[in-house]
């Protein structure tokens, strides 16, 4: 392993965005359970069994594309609803109303509170870009280059792949690999000479489909044992732990 944490042979950095360089997946959770609870209390009355920002997002939403986040949530519930169109209202109770109304409500979080990147992951980043390796952004979230622009770290990755350019290109969201597998052509290297940093589970399955040369997980909910059962090469509860060595748990 090299002082970053990495085998030999690995030249470029993957990295996912919300949980993994910035602290946006709170905000996500939290704009997909103030929109989730009000669609069910409409729909079942004040008995309706809420959203659970943490068992619920990491099962059926954390990562993946919006609108497959809205279908895999509602099929938990044996919830059935119109696909829509993605220029459908917030107001409409289609699986793209849906996922609009939870953009809108992400989008005025993110105006609101701003968005801060995680100490440790810059401090690492910068490691691997003072190290000669190229770095690259992929995300399900079509607001990721507002996101990048905010927290101000924008210049620290060479690529972007996200809910825009895998649209613009068809390519399947996580956990599929294609996305991943798009930022490594990207930079010119293939899957083996590629590290993925992902802290969703669906990140861990897209890591291990893509073949490439190492995953690390990223715990920031006490999830590691998932993390290793979904592919992860390496567990860190935060990126600075691969240069300072000691806290991190290998398979």
């Amino acid at each position: 392993m090299t002082t970053l944490g990495l085998p030999v042979g690995i030249t470029v950095c993957l990295f996912d965005l919300d949980g993994v360089l910035t602290r946006t997946a709170v905000v996500h959770a939290a704009a997909w359970k103030e929109m989730f609870d009000d669609f069910l209390q409409r729909r079942d009355g004040p008995g309706f069994r809420p959203f659970d920002p943490v068992a619920d997002y990491d099962a059926y939403v954390d990562g993946r594309p919006r609108a497959e986040g809205v279908r895999s949530f509602l099929a938990s519930r044996s919830i059935e609803l119109p696909e829509g169109s993605d220029d459908d209202p917030p107001e409409r109770d289609t699986v793209h109303g849906l996922g609009n109304r939870k953009n809108r409500l992400v989008l005025e979080k993110i105006r609101t509170q701003g968005v801060e990147a995680y100490p440790g992951s810059v401090r690492y980043v910068e490691a691997v870009r003072a190290a000669g390796l190229r770095t690259a952004v992929v995300s399900s979230s079509a607001n990721c280059k507002d996101v990048l622009v905010s927290a101000g770290i924008e210049k620290l990755l060479d690529v972007r792949v996200d809910a825009v350019v895998a649209e613009r290109l068809g390519l399947a969201g996580k956990p599929k690999p294609d996305t991943f597998l798009q930022a490594a052509r990207e930079l010119g290297v293939e899957p083996a000479q590629a590290a993925v940093f992902e802290d969703a589970l669906v990140g861990m399955d897209a890591g291990r489909a893509g073949h490439f040369g190492h995953v690390i997980g990223v715990d920031r909910v006490g999830q590691a044992k998932e993390l290793r059962e979904h592919g992860a090469d390496t567990v860190v509860q935060d990126l600075a732990e691969l240069l300072d060595g000691p806290a991190v748990e290998q398979q």
